[in-house]
């Protein structure tokens, strides 16, 4: 387990700390937004922004290079002095899982800090495929936003009412936005502004990312060794 790098701020004495992993390719309003109105509504000490090193459930498409990811998660963030990014998945080799970011959390924050596990409508739904799903939801606070198009009373029946009953469920009024609009609409050539922070975007095509190449395909990104 590689360790935890300094994100830059004391972990010592902090009662909650929010938990956003993702692909963040790119991330966008709809991360934002959960974010801010979790925060606020639990009162949380920080959030921790994770971008996902190889998801295990997105093997089928080309991920951006974790440098861009990064980068692109800086700038969104920067803004907030208790937002902070983490490389702690992208520094792991292989599929990363959220159980052992949270083991790894838990083991600099100590027992005494709640984690709070920030989760899109979807990946709600999708726990169960997840790797040692119960184990996440022993060890962190597991928060669910509700999302368009998303139907979170149906958490019972696709979890099992014991599981269901341990997800905290969130109503926020997030934008309808998806990460595969974003890339969508950059390959077409409209403009995403109202989709992601202006820094976000200004970076999308100062790198080149989700262009279309010469013969029709969409790029994931110039690829860089991370």
């Amino acid at each position: 387990m590689p360790p935890m790098e300094n994100l830059g701020f004391e972990w010592a004495g902090m009662q909650r700390l929010g938990v956003l992993g993702g692909t963040f390719d790119p991330i966008h309003y709809g991360h934002i937004t959960a974010a801010a109105a979790v925060s606020e509504r639990l009162a949380l000490d920080r959030v921790v922004f994770i971008p996902a090193g190889q998801p295990p459930h997105k093997t089928g498409r080309q991920i951006s290079s974790a440098s861009h990811r990064l980068m692109m998660c800086l700038l969104a963030t920067a803004a907030r002095a208790d937002w902070s990014v983490s490389r702690v998945e992208l520094s792991r080799a292989g599929s990363s899982y959220t159980i052992q970011t949270l083991e790894q959390l838990r083991s600099r924050v100590g027992p005494d800090c709640e984690l709070v596990f920030i989760a899109g409508a979807d990946m709600a739904l999708d726990l169960v495929n997840w790797y040692r799903p119960d184990a996440i939801l022993q060890e962190a606070r597991f928060v669910a936003v509700q999302r368009p198009g998303y139907d979170l009373s149906r958490l019972a029946d696709v979890l099992g009412a014991a599981r269901a009953k341990r997800v905290e469920r969130v109503t926020v009024d997030t934008p309808d936005v998806s990460g595969t609009e974003i890339r969508q609409r950059v390959a077409d050539g409209r403009p995403i502004t109202e989709l992601t922070l202006s820094g976000v975007a200004a970076y999308i095509d100062a790198a080149g990312l989700y262009a279309r190449t010469d013969h029709g395909t969409l790029t994931a990104a110039k690829r860089e060794d991370r």
